[in-house]
């Protein structure tokens, strides 16, 4: 089991304040008991608000829970950029679906402004060198982020932010399709999408070992 917490993704606390006001408990009380893939991260995006503080709250969460996941996938085709290594389509794949993260980013950090949690540290360990573990890791997070943005996305109580999630959602949906024909993989499998829980999309970026704490030493275990 990763050792990754909610600490790692949330460097400023502002995830887990609403989270922990969503349960009534105090920051420290829901810090004590929010690793990655623990029940309590589930029912925090799990159960529906009951109040409109409450539900103004839970979207601040989500959108941070959203921009997490933005952070990450921003980093890893920032860095792909940065090597410089893919050329032809993939290396055009790696270039325009990396500045739609970084507007994804943008967006997001825009709406929350001083809410939104702050970015991570990130070790790709190689996945961003070689087209191969490219392929599959891009694979990867493409759905996973079109899952979360499904799973999430019926527990925003703004219709105006929900609205801008169904926008980015549609736009990895894309994503997803355009790096799977790359793979050879089909870009729609199945008639129908499954949403992915909050628990389960963070244990998989736990799984990872993408997201780093200082000193770890880890190989990554891919997703896709």
């Amino acid at each position: 089991m990763s050792d990754l917490t909610l600490t790692t993704l949330d460097r400023d606390g502002a995830l887990l304040e609403p989270l922990a006001g969503l349960h009534g408990s105090t920051r420290a009380e829901f810090l004590s008991k929010a690793a990655l893939g623990g029940a309590t991260l589930l029912a925090a995006f799990a159960a529906p608000p009951d109040a409109d503080a409450q539900s103004a709250k839970r979207d601040v969460a989500i959108l941070n829970f959203a921009l997490a996941l933005e952070y990450l996938q921003d980093a890893f085709y920032s860095e792909v950029e940065r090597l410089g290594g893919f050329s032809g389509e993939l290396g055009r794949q790696a270039r325009v679906v990396g500045a739609h993260e970084r507007a994804h980013v943008e967006a997001l950090r825009k709406v929350l402004g001083g809410r939104a949690i702050s970015r991570g540290r990130y070790d790709f360990r190689g996945a961003t060198e070689k087209p191969e573990a490219f392929t599959r890791t891009a694979v990867a997070f493409e759905d996973l982020a079109v899952a979360a943005y499904k799973g999430q996305a019926p527990y925003i109580s703004d219709s105006g932010l929900l609205v801008a999630a169904l926008g980015i959602h549609t736009v990895e949906a894309r994503h997803a399709a355009w790096i799977r024909r790359l793979a050879g993989s089909s870009p729609a499998p199945n008639a129908f999408d499954e949403p992915r829980t909050g628990k389960s999309v963070l244990t998989l970026v736990a799984r990872t070992n993408f997201t780093m704490k200082t000193g770890s030493r880890r190989s990554p275990r891919f997703t896709g």
